[in-house]
């Protein structure tokens, strides 16, 4: 660390302070200076668990390492050090990469840890930045309300008093107004803020409109008709909950309400939902034990007093967290897909669950290929299952799902759920992440996208990869779509002649195949 004083219009070097210790400390990274004292992080020193360096300067304008503070249980990777406040007789020390504030008071010649200053924000990253003044301290959560960050408000009843959390600092609420009332058309590339071309905008629902508070996103959606009405429903996935909108006025949505995620999950980025026999089948990924939820979907209809809190109508805690839920209509199975954090994950693949009876969930098997997958365990991160109606005779009415499984295409027959059997699968130079894919009507062609292929450098714009699935033994890549632009793809969708895909940073694209 250098000491610099400001004479006349610019600075001067007058001093380096060094520490007697070697190894890859971090020493300067962060540093408070109070007159004849300065407190200097290094977030890697003392073993990779932080400390802080109290130095102190005499009257002949030499500076000493006078402590080491560090903190009283120390954890590796903590980041303790990254910032530093001082205030009277203690120093806020953050730990960032804990999520956690150090309070270090001085008593007489020695030095101890007070207290730790935590938060229950998830991936809050409290502590990356710290002031203090007199009795009060403002500590820096960036992570908070989903990375919107927050600026914690700590005070100190005395001098020699603990610090109590006080309040919040935030920012004024941003982004888009919800559009309603009427169509609008795309007009010379652009309608209202959006770029277009030949698709006009009905209406545009908010995240706050939507239920969402601050810092809350939305992550998926599906959708549902009443077969007694007629109308439509959005199901749109929020970080915390499921909600659920009536389309029977396109230009103007009305939220109806929202199912909160199941008690004692975490929020999570993740939400996927799927509908069968007017049942919504609802996952969510990293959330802990969330189960899936079973909501009734004509619950719906006559809602007189939105927004509404609805309850599940039943529940199936055979997973805890999956990335997605797929179900064949035509069978009435449903097939979870990148469980994780506990129930029987089936190492990541096919989790088979027979949902006819749609409130009596009931478990029917497994299948994962282990040579798919990052890890090798057959991990799928989307799926496609349907009842088979393409020109390999051999699988003519066969159940088969077509797994998008990070490293390859996955193809198998789970016609028997107690004995699914690997068909084929297939995998091109160099995949980033095979993260989705859909079949043509005629099941003729099986189409994918590759999340990571544009970022990774490995497709110059966004690429399609178009699958050959005339015999489901030896599916052949016979074709690469690529775009118009760089951004990465992420979600397709075919319905007839037409292909929809969802890219991130450039919304959705429509192709005739």
């Amino acid at each position: 660390a250098y000491v610099f004083e400001l004479e006349r219009n610019s600075f001067v070097e007058r001093a380096q302070v060094d520490l007697d210790e070697n190894g890859p400390g971090m020493f300067g990274y962060a540093l408070v200076l109070d007159s004849d004292e300065a407190f200097i992080g290094a977030p890697l020193g003392n073993e990779m668990a932080g400390a802080v360096y109290r130095f102190t300067r005499d009257r002949s304008e030499v500076w000493s390492e006078a402590e080491r503070l560090t903190a009283a249980s120390p954890v590796p990777g903590s980041g303790f050090g990254m910032a530093v406040a001082s205030t009277g007789f203690d120093v806020l020390v953050g730990a960032p990469l804990a999520g956690t504030a150090h309070v270090i008071r001085q008593s007489g010649d020695n030095w101890r840890e007070l207290q730790i200053l935590t938060t229950e924000s998830p991936n809050s990253f409290m502590g990356v930045a710290l002031a203090a003044e007199e009795d009060v301290a403002v500590v820096g959560l960036p992570g908070a309300d989903f990375f919107e960050g927050v600026g914690g408000i700590y005070q100190r009843n005395d001098s020699l008093g603990e610090w109590t959390e006080a309040g919040s600092i935030l920012d004024v609420a941003s982004g888009m107004k919800s559009i309603l009332g009427s169509p609008i058309e795309c007009e010379a590339g652009e309608v209202e803020g959006f770029s277009c071309s030949d698709i006009d905008l009905i209406s545009f629902l908010s995240v706050q409109d939507l239920g969402g508070g601050r810092g809350m996103m939305v992550n998926d959606i599906w959708g549902w008709t009443d077969p007694d009405t007629g109308v439509e429903y959005a199901l749109v996935g929020r970080m915390d909950a499921m909600t659920f909108v009536d389309l029977r006025d396109p230009a103007n949505p009305r939220y109806l309400g929202e199912l909160p995620l199941t008690e004692g999950a975490t929020r999570n980025l993740w939400r996927d939902v799927k509908v069968y026999a007017d049942h919504a089948f609802i996952v969510a990924d990293g959330a802990g034990a969330h189960g899936i939820q079973i909501f009734d979907l004509t619950q719906l209809r006559d809602i007189r007093d939105p927004p509404v809190m609805f309850e599940e109508t039943a529940h199936y805690d055979g997973i805890f967290s999956a990335h997605n839920i797929v179900i064949n209509e035509d069978t009435g199975f449903a097939y979870v897909v990148g469980s994780s954090m506990g129930g029987e994950t089936c190492g990541g693949g096919l989790h088979m669950i027979d949902v006819r009876d749609p409130t009596n969930a009931a478990f029917a098997g497994c299948f994962s290929d282990p040579a798919t997958g990052n890890a090798g365990t057959g991990y799928t991160h989307d799926a496609q299952c349907l009842t088979y109606a393409g020109p390999d005779d051999q699988y003519r009415d066969r159940e088969i799902c077509f797994g998008s499984n990070e490293t390859a295409l996955s193809i198998a027959d789970v016609t028997d759920k107690t004995n699914p059997l690997a068909i084929s699968s297939a995998s091109y130079p160099n995949p980033a992440y095979v993260h989705q894919g859909w079949i043509s009507d005629d099941h003729r062609f099986f189409f994918v996208n590759d999340e990571g292929d544009e970022i990774a450098g490995t497709a110059p714009r966004t690429r399609t990869l178009v699958w050959d699935i005339e015999d489901l033994d030896d599916p052949v890549l016979t074709r690469e779509h690529f775009g118009e632009t760089s951004a990465s793809d992420h979600n397709l969708y075919v319905r007839g002649q037409f292909m929809y895909q969802s890219n991130y940073v450039s919304g959705l694209r429509v192709l005739d195949i």
